[in-house]
C-alpha cells in the first residue's frame, strides 16, 4: 500500500449581502491569477482548523474574529486525481458573517486585490475545488462532506 502525506488547510469566506470576499492570487506559485478565499492557509503543527482560520484572518486581512464567529460549512478531502498521489489534502471551509473593521490586503506580494463576488456570479478563474465549496454554501448544503479528484 502506498503512503502519502495529508496536507490540512483552512479557508474563510467573509460574507455580506449574498456576496463573498475573494482575493486575486499572485506570486505564490500556486493558482496565481485566480480568485480564491479571502483568507486561507495551512493548519500548522499543534493548531486546530479553527485556530488556523482565525490566524489567517489576522495575517491576511487584518481582521480579528472570535472563533464562534466562524461557521463551518464543508470539509473536503481532495487529491490530484492520479492513481499514485504523493499527497492528499483535507480542507475545512468556514463562512464568517460578522467581523470588526474593513478587510485590507496585508500580504501585497501574494494578493493583487480583494473583491466581493455574488455567490451566483463567481469569477471564471478560480480553483475548481473552491468553486465546489462555494456552490455548496450558496445552495445551503451545510455540514457537507466533499471529495475532489477521486474516481467515483
Amino acid at each position: 500500500m502506498a503512503r502519502f502525506s495529508v496536507v490540512p488547510s483552512s479557508y474563510v469566506y467573509l460574507r455580506r449581502d449574498g456576496a463573498v470576499l475573494l482575493q486575486l492570487r499572485q506570486n505564490t506559485g500556486y493558482m496565481d491569477g485566480c480568485w480564491a478565499a479571502g483568507a486561507a492557509g495551512h493548519v500548522e503543527l499543534g493548531e486546530t482548523a479553527v485556530a488556523a482560520a482565525v490566524r489567517e484572518l489576522i495575517e491576511e486581512l487584518g481582521l480579528t474574529v472570535e472563533p464562534d464567529a466562524l461557521s463551518p460549512f464543508a470539509v473536503m478531502q481532495r487529491t490530484d486525481g492520479t492513481d499514485n498521489p504523493i499527497e492528499q489534502r483535507v480542507d475545512w471551509f468556514f463562512v464568517c458573517d460578522a467581523w470588526d473593521g474593513e478587510p485590507q490586503i496585508l500580504e501585497p506580494l501574494k494578493c493583487a486585490q480583494l473583491r466581493w463576488f455574488d455567490l451566483d456570479q463567481l469569477p471564471a478563474d478560480m480553483p475548481a475545488y473552491e468553486r465546489e465549496a462555494l456552490v455548496a454554501l450558496r445552495d445551503d448544503r451545510t455540514a457537507t462532506l466533499l471529495s475532489h479528484g477521486f474516481a467515483d
